[in-house]
């Protein structure tokens, strides 16, 4: 199958020429004629999304993932990570247990391993989460959860009690982790990223504030080459200057993440994330006491906002693509090339999605 696009982004070049695909594999690159118009480029990774299209990962069914990812793959995203928020355990438990349960393949985006964020986090920077469902940090709750699914990536404060022996344990049992929610010092940060963690959740948001003799968590990530940068580019998380800030010293440590709702793509109104109440109005989703309660932006729109700020198009779709696929170690996933499996996103010149295929399936055509 011929997709009849006019070029590809290959290992960060466009590169002119069709792509063809087969047996879900890609089996050609740069081939002549080219199409007249679309840029292919591979799909987008999402490792930190809540809900969308009315679907609350937390409480969702197979019914809603199928929704769900149908949703996520009209944005060009072919892979997901269910986030969980805090809730008590068997809430949490039975998301997982579902996530396990899923039969083949979705009908959309491909769904990858849950990313738990929370209960162990700082009671001080909990955000949207609810309070009464924080925890100590335990490893025995941690491998509670983990036997039940799959469970893939935990983001963690690593000042609380606990927090230094789970990122340890967690990391020795192959988990991605993350801090953040966290009032960690440098100190503790630099410990944490020391001991295996790989990444700050949501930069700047929920966590300590950087100051110059105080960095925190944010500051520590910033300044280690060895620590990748999830951000939520919508404007409403991040300021513009902040986010231009994040190309200068993040670069190709950037992953964009939506940490989007069930409200995404559904408009202004009340929604829930967890057993919290959300209210979205212009593009903002906000508790009633004023608390950002993650987004309703999309990662194709997370892209183009970062393409307004100045990123050249190579770095914006890599920090959607390659950069989470080399965060969560998916040398299967964020990259277009020969022989690789088919999740595919085409781009109009406005940087629309106009076609997505998971794995050489079309999942969505404008």
């Amino acid at each position: 199958m011929r997709l009849g696009v006019a070029a590809s982004l290959v290992e960060g070049t466009v590169l002119p020429g069709d792509v063809s695909v087969e047996e879900g594999l890609v089996s050609g690159l740069g081939l002549s004629p080219a199409g007249s118009t679309g840029l292919a480029i591979p799909g987008f990774v999402d490792v930190q999304v809540n809900g969308v299209a009315g679907v609350d990962f937390l409480s969702a069914d197979t019914a809603g993932y199928a929704r769900a990812s149908e949703a996520l793959a009209r944005t060009g995203v072919t892979a997901f990570q269910p986030t969980f928020v805090s809730s008590p355990v068997e809430v949490a438990g039975e998301a997982i247990v579902t996530l396990s349960t899923l039969d083949g393949p979705l009908p959309g985006a491909q769904v990858l391993p849950a990313h738990l964020e929370g209960p162990f986090i700082s009671p001080l920077h909990h955000g949207a989460h609810n309070p009464r469902h924080l925890l100590a940090a335990s490893t025995e709750v941690a491998d509670a959860l983990c036997a039940l699914g799959p469970v893939g990536y935990v983001t963690l404060a690593p000042e609380i009690e606990g927090g230094l022996a789970l990122v340890e344990h967690l990391v020795a049992r192959g988990l991605v982790v993350s801090l953040g929610h966290s009032d960690a010092r440098a100190d503790d940060a630099t410990a944490a990223f020391d001991r295996g963690a790989r990444a700050v959740t949501h930069v700047f948001n929920a966590m300590r504030a950087w100051a110059p003799r105080d960095p925190g968590l944010a500051g520590v990530a910033l300044s280690r080459p060895d620590v990748f940068v999830t951000a939520i580019v919508d404007f409403v998380h991040l300021a513009r200057e902040t986010v231009r800030l994040l190309l200068t010293t993040a670069g190709d440590r950037l992953v964009l993440i939506s940490d989007a709702i069930e409200a995404a793509g559904l408009g202004d109104g009340t929604y829930h994330l967890g057993d919290r109440e959300v209210v979205v109005r212009a593009g903002e989703a906000r508790l009633a006491d004023g608390t950002l309660a993650g987004s309703v932006v999309a990662i194709d729109q997370a892209v183009r906002n970062l393409v307004s700020v100045g990123a050249g198009l190579e770095l914006a779709v890599g920090a959607a693509t390659r950069v989470p696929a080399r965060l969560l170690r998916r040398s299967d996933l964020g990259e277009l090339r020969m022989g690789g499996r088919a999740d595919i996103a085409v781009l109009d010149g406005s940087l629309e999605v106009t076609r997505t295929l998971v794995g050489g399936r079309e999942a969505y055509a404008a």
